[in-house]
């Protein structure tokens, strides 16, 4: 496992994505509109390949083709264009998400940003922006705070207040930014990026790009169990703690 892999995931990912022209979604929802085009398809299916060439004992679990090997000691996360709502209108946001786990422990991540040129690969404790080591802000105080979720409407009756609660407690909140909110994160132009109904294909990315960047991860009762999809990174943990005081307001 070393990075050039990561790059390589990039490269057949951004290459599949670029090969389809035509954005017009599908409806994976009956109920509701969760889009879905050939280009997600298109880049799960190469890096299916990618994965499979190097790792042919690992498992993979992505959003649209689901399981391969499933059981595996080890096994990779994909959602091949998370925040599949920006790219098909046209906005930089989108990325391509790869998680690496080993006995369900995250070792390593990817949230690559094509429409950015940029790719972050967290591994091995540390996260690259392009090969250039990042750390988060280590911002611990949510009044300095700038903080980001993709869409306050997404958030149910219960969280609506309560993520209403932190806005009000942070220095300024920022809307819309889908996995690049957490990358932004590790980087350190945002202190923290919160999310509700996150399914593993959306988080797995992410954790180990925040933690490798001096960040911390956990959910929004205090715990590190993400499974309930209701996820945090900030730059610190005094920070993290800081907003899971504000939410229990």
């Amino acid at each position: 496992m070393d990075r050039v892999f990561f790059q390589l995931l990039s490269v057949h990912a951004r290459r599949a994505i670029a090969s389809v022209a035509d954005r017009t979604p599908d409806n994976k929802d009956a109920a509701g509109f969760n889009p879905v085009t050939e280009a997600d398809r298109a880049a799960e299916r190469a890096l299916r390949e990618v994965i499979a060439a190097r790792f042919p004992e690992h498992g993979i679990w992505g959003e649209e083709y689901g399981w391969s090997r499933e059981g595996a000691a080890a096994h990779w996360s994909l959602d091949p264009i998370d925040g599949t709502r920006a790219f098909i209108c046209g906005l930089p946001s989108w990325a391509v998400l790869v998680g690496h786990l080993e006995a369900g422990r995250h070792v390593a991540g990817m949230i690559d940003l094509p429409d950015l040129g940029e790719t972050y690969v967290g591994i091995d404790g540390e996260t690259r922006l392009n090969g250039a080591r990042v750390r988060s802000s280590g911002c611990t105080v949510l009044a300095e705070a700038r903080i980001a979720t993709t869409d306050p409407y997404l958030f149910d009756a219960d969280e609506r207040p309560r993520f209403e609660a932190l806005r009000r407690a942070a220095r300024l909140t920022r809307f819309g930014m889908d996995a690049m909110a957490f990358a932004k994160v590790a980087s350190g132009s945002l202190d923290l990026a919160t999310d509700t109904g996150l399914k593993p294909h959306d988080y797995d990315a992410l954790v180990a790009v925040v933690r490798g960047a001096g960040g911390h991860v956990g959910n929004w009762s205090g715990g590190s169990d993400l499974s309930g999809g209701d996820v945090i990174a900030a730059a610190s943990e005094p920070l993290f703690e800081a907003a899971v005081r504000a939410l229990e307001t």
